[in-house]
C-alpha cells in the first residue's frame, strides 16, 4: 500500500491552506433523473460541490436525497443525465467503480464488521502484504497513520463491536480517507450522538476539508448546518429547489423551502382537556439501572421525559413495556393493577411502545406496509388461525390515508420507505389497536421538519381522544413545545418534575446532570 496518508491532499504539499482553492469544483451531477416503479424519485436535478466544501443537501424524506446518493455512490444508475469530476464525464456503473473515482458513502447504517479490530475493518478486502502474506504489523501501522492523521484517538487493536457508535462511525471515515476518498457523504452522522461526540465528528470534518476533501452533508438538524457547511442545495418530491449559500438566508426561509410553506409554529398549540390519573408506575427497579419510585400519567396527558443518554430514559420504557425483566415493578390501568411480564401483556393491557430504532424493533423491514401497520392487531384481524386479508387491507388503508403515508402501493416493503413514512407506519400500528397508554421514544429522530409536524399533529390528536402518551426526547425544544409536565432523569433516578409553563431548557439541563445532587453533597 505504500504510503497511504493521501499524499494528493497534504495540505502543506499540494498548497491548500484553509479557504485557498476552496471554490474549484470537484464534482457535478448535472440533470439527473430516476424513477422506479410507480414513482418519479428524481427529476432533472443538479448539484455540486468543490474541492474542501461541506455542502449540505436536505428535504423533507421522500425528497429524494438518498437517491441521488446512492446515484453518486454507484448503488443505482440514473436514467439520464451526467456526473463529472474534476470537469470530466464519468460514468459511475457501480460501487467498485465510485470508490476506484475516490467517492465514499458512510450511511447511517454503519458498514463494519463488529467482531474484526479496528484496522481490519480499514483494510478490510485490500490488506497490505509481505511476500504474498498479509502484514499484520503493517496493517496495524498503516491503521494508526490514518487515524493520527485525521486526529482520532483510537487502538488500532479494539474490536469495533466494544467502540461506541460515534468511534464505529470515525473508523468508518478512516476507512474511507484510506481508500483516498476525495468525495465523501455523511448521511444523518449525529443522528445517535451526544453533544461532545458531535463536536469531535465536526473537528475531524474541519480537518478533512483543509486537505481538500469535498464532503456532502446530509441531516435534518437545521442548527447543524449552520456550523459546518458552505452551501446548502434543497430537494423536494424529486425535485431541485435550489442552492443557497447558507450565510445569506434565515432559518425560516430555508424551512420554507424544504416544506413548501411557512411553519408558523414548529410545535401546533394546543389546549388540552387532561382528565384523571389513566396509568400508574411503582416501585420501578432494575439492578443500578433504574429505581423509579413513581410515575402517574392522565387521561390526554404527554408526559415529556428528559435526560441525558444513559440515564435510563429508554430502559425505564421498556420496563413498563415488558421488554426488560424488572426486579420490581408495580403497574396499574384505570386503577386496576395489571400484569405485565413481556410484549403480549403490555398490548393486552392496552399499551404501545414507538421504541428509539424503528428499524431494528419497530419494524419487519422486509414485510410491507399492510403487514407492518397490523403487526400489533393480527388477533382483531385473524378467523380461526387465519389472518383476514380483506380487513387488514382496509385497516392499512384507512390509517395510510389518516397519516398521509407516502407509498406507491400497501404490498411495498417498508425498507424501501422513506424515514419520515416508516415512523407513520410504527405510529399506526399501535394507533388500529387502540392503545390507551402510548410510549414514544425519540419520535422524530432521523425525521425531516414537515413529517415532524404531522407527527406533532398526531399525537395531539390522540390527547384529544383521551390518550395518555409518555413522550421520550433528546430535543429540549421538543420536550418543552410538547409536554405537559416533564420528568427529568438522572442515574436512573427521576431529579425533579418540572411544569412546562414555568421552566427553561436550562432548569432540564441543570437536573439531567445531576448538579443539584451535586450542590447537596457539597454542602
Amino acid at each position: 500500500m505504500g504510503n497511504i496518508i493521501l499524499e494528493e491532499f497534504i495540505i502543506l504539499e499540494n498548497g491548500y491552506e484553509r479557504g485557498e482553492n476552496m471554490s474549484e469544483e470537484l464534482f457535478r451531477m448535472e440533470g439527473i433523473c430516476k424513477n422506479f416503479p410507480g414513482v418519479k424519485a428524481l427529476d432533472d436535478v443538479s448539484f455540486s460541490v468543490n474541492k474542501g466544501e461541506v455542502h449540505g443537501l436536505v428535504g423533507e424524506n421522500g425528497a429524494g436525497k438518498s437517491t441521488l446518493m446512492k446515484i453518486m455512490s454507484g448503488v443505482y444508475k440514473e436514467d439520464s443525465g451526467k456526473i463529472f469530476i474534476e470537469g470530466e464525464e464519468v460514468n459511475i456503473n457501480s460501487v467498485a467503480k465510485a470508490q476506484e473515482l475516490g467517492i465514499a458513502i458512510i450511511f447511517q447504517e454503519l458498514n463494519l464488521c463488529p467482531h474484526l479490530t479496528v484496522a481490519n475493518n480499514i483494510y478490510l478486502g485490500r490488506p497490505p502484504l509481505k511476500r504474498k502474506l498479509i502484514s499484520d504489523k503493517k496493517m496495524h501501522q498503516d491503521a494508526k497513520r490514518v487515524l493520527d492523521d485525521l486526529g482520532i484517538n483510537i487502538s488500532t487493536h479494539e474490536i469495533v463491536s466494544n467502540l461506541s457508535v460515534a468511534k464505529q462511525q470515525m473508523v468508518e471515515i478512516a476507512k474511507a480517507i484510506s481508500q483516498k476518498s476525495r468525495i465523501l457523504v455523511l448521511d444523518e452522522p449525529t443522528a445517535a450522538l451526544t453533544e461532545k461526540e458531535i463536536e469531535q465528528l465536526f473537528d475531524i470534518i474541519r480537518n478533512l476539508q483543509k486537505k481538500g476533501v469535498g464532503m456532502v452533508y446530509i441531516s435534518h438538524r437545521i442548527e447543524e448546518l449552520e456550523e459546518i457547511c458552505e452551501r446548502v442545495t434543497v430537494l423536494r418530491d424529486g425535485q431541485y429547489i435550489g442552492t443557497r449559500n447558507y450565510k445569506d438566508m434565515t432559518v425560516d426561509e430555508l424551512v420554507n423551502m424544504i416544506v413548501g410553506r411557512p411553519l408558523e409554529d414548529k410545535y401546533p398549540k394546543k389546549i388540552r382537556e387532561i382528565g384523571e390519573v389513566c396509568f400508574e408506575a411503582k416501585n420501578l427497579k432494575r439492578k443500578d439501572i433504574v429505581n423509579v419510585e413513581k410515575i402517574e400519567v392522565r387521561k390526554g396527558e404527554i408526559l415529556g421525559i428528559a435526560g441525558l443518554m444513559g440515564s435510563g430514559r429508554t430502559e425505564l420504557a421498556r420496563l413498563i413495556f415488558g421488554a426488560d425483566k424488572a426486579d420490581s415493578k408495580e403497574l396499574y390501568m384505570d386503577g386496576k393493577p395489571i400484569t405485565v411480564n413481556n410484549p403480549g401483556q403490555a398490548i393486552a393491557s392496552g399499551i404501545g411502545y414507538v421504541t428509539e430504532d424503528r428499524k431494528f424493533d419497530g419494524l419487519a423491514l422486509d414485510l410491507d406496509v399492510q403487514y407492518n401497520t397490523n403487526m400489533a392487531h393480527l388477533r382483531h384481524i385473524s378467523r380461526y388461525g387465519f389472518i383476514d386479508d380483506k380487513e387488514g387491507k382496509r385497516n392499512a388503508q384507512e390509517y395510510k390515508g389518516l397519516l398521509k403515508i407516502k407509498t406507491p402501493s400497501l404490498r411495498q416493503k417498508v425498507r424501501y420507505l422513506s424515514g419520515g413514512n416508516q415512523q407513520k407506519i410504527v405510529l399506526a400500528k399501535w394507533l388500529c389497536n387502540d392503545a390507551k397508554l402510548l410510549i414514544v421514544d425519540e419520535p422524530t429522530r432521523g425525521i425531516d421538519v414537515g413529517a415532524k409536524f404531522e407527527v406533532y399533529e398526531l399525537l395531539n390528536r390522540l390527547s384529544d381522544q383521551g390518550v395518555s402518551i409518555i413522550m421520550i426526547s433528546s430535543d429540549l425544544p421538543e420536550i418543552l413545545g410538547m409536554s405537559d409536565r416533564i420528568l427529568v432523569i438522572h442515574e436512573g433516578t427521576i431529579n425533579g418534575e418540572l411544569d412546562v409553563k414555568k421552566t427553561t431548557q436550562e432548569e432540564i439541563l441543570y437536573l439531567a446532570a445531576g448538579y443539584n445532587k451535586m450542590k447537596k453533597k457539597a454542602q
